[in-house]
């Protein structure tokens, strides 16, 4: 910011040059640029000499000519990387659902408390029916989160209480080494 604050001050006081020293001390500068050109690959940029230059290309046309440090095409894609995240932030604002007030949140968990085995689209029917208007994917959101309720077995329960009494059976075709086919049946 400060090196930004001094171009101006620099600015202002050549307004009041002549051009003889205007032209001299461009020269000067340019050479200055040169030399620094050739011995920096690349200088660091900060956000300040972003926004001067994006203004600056605003204000000028021949700004292109000017510039040195960076290529033009640079500055076009600054301006174009702003301009994206100026309409980013505003298309942002006030997306999603509205919240719903916390009596409904409280009610919705006092229902799904008082009725266990109610889901989501039993307990959003019930609330439509008392004129509140939501969504069931709103009701499901604020609905506790229940452990897994075993609905009976697990199969390595069913496997170890029944393996006494399992049958397996397998059905399969077994090629001989003279091409002939044999077809297999295995009852265990």
């Amino acid at each position: 910011m400060l090196s930004l604050v001094l171009a101006l001050i620099a600015f202002l006081r050549s307004a009041c040059r002549s051009r003889r020293d205007l032209a001299l001390e461009n020269l000067a500068l340019r050479h200055q640029i040169n030399v620094l050109r050739r011995g920096v690959t690349r200088p660091p940029i900060q956000d300040g000499d972003r926004l001067f230059w994006i203004a600056l290309s605003r204000f000028w046309s021949n700004w292109r000519g000017a510039l040195a440090i960076v290529k033009p095409e640079t500055v076009v894609r600054w301006h174009r990387k702003g301009f994206r995240a100026y309409w980013t932030r505003r298309s942002r604002r006030g997306q999603g659902r509205p919240k719903i007030d916390h009596g409904l949140q409280n009610l919705i968990l006092e229902m799904a408390a008082a009725n266990p085995l109610w889901g989501a689209p039993r307990i959003h029917g019930e609330l439509l029916a008392l004129g509140l208007r939501i969504s069931e994917a709103t009701v499901s959101r604020y609905m506790p989160k229940r452990t897994r309720r075993s609905r009976g077995q697990t199969w390595r329960t069913f496997i170890s209480n029944h393996s006494k009494g399992l049958v397996a059976v397998d059905f399969f075709v077994v090629p001989t080494a003279s091409f002939k086919v044999l077809y297999v049946f295995v009852a265990m």
